[in-house]
């Protein structure tokens, strides 16, 4: 599936055609034979990897429940047990990334947390550093120990990661500040439900 050629088309969707898909896929999402087939293919233990919406890249992680509508999992990365719907789980190993559009500004659906990019600040100078957030209209990068926040538009994909690090001067009103940051966990924000280690969810469904 070239979600490339699918966001192309919905860019001339109004605001009520994807609201209709919305809710037919979510429909689809919610089906109980498509949930079924994947607890199936699935066991305890098991490695997977899932999508989080908030980073648009994928996370892996370890299988430890399966429950009616989720499936608890264990991030291999940080430890952190999440009870998260089926419909996240890559089972297939699909591609996940949507490619950027030649000679086109970047958008939200274009760029991952742990990408590496490059901006120009309001002198003109080239700044290199790693997306480490994705925000509703910036994304977070941190260049050496500096985080800025750049509109998606203003972004462009570093073909090689190893871009020289930056040290130039700082510009008011793009670095970003703990209280800029919104403190709810981002895959809370997706359907992703965090457990407490004893492994109770703090919200069911």
């Amino acid at each position: 599936m070239n979600y490339g050629q699918i966001l192309e088309a919905l860019d001339q969707a109004s605001l009520f055609q994807l609201y209709r898909l919305h809710a037919a896929i979510g429909n689809q999402l919610d089906d109980p034979a498509r949930i079924d087939a994947v607890k199936r293919a699935l066991r305890a233990g098991q490695e997977i990897r899932y999508f989080v919406a908030e980073e648009n890249r994928l996370a892996s992680g370890r299988l430890l429940e399966l429950r009616r509508t989720r499936a608890v999992i264990e991030n291999l990365d940080d430890g952190k047990r999440w009870a998260i719907p089926f419909y996240l789980i890559n089972l297939d190993g699909h591609e996940a990334d949507i490619a950027p559009r030649p000679s086109r500004p970047l958008d939200r659906n274009r760029v991952k947390v742990g990408e590496i990019v490059s901006f120009r600040d309001r002198q003109g100078q080239e700044h290199f550093g790693e997306v480490v957030k994705l925000n509703q209209k910036t994304a977070s990068v941190m260049v050496d120990r500096t985080r800025w926040r750049v509109a998606y538009g203003l972004l462009s994909p570093v073909i090689d990661g190893d871009a020289a690090t930056d040290e130039g001067s700082v510009i008011a009103g793009v670095l970003v500040h703990d209280e800029d940051e919104p403190t709810q966990d981002a895959q809370s924000r997706q359907g992703a439900l965090p457990l407490e280690p004893e492994c109770h969810s703090a919200a069911g469904r």
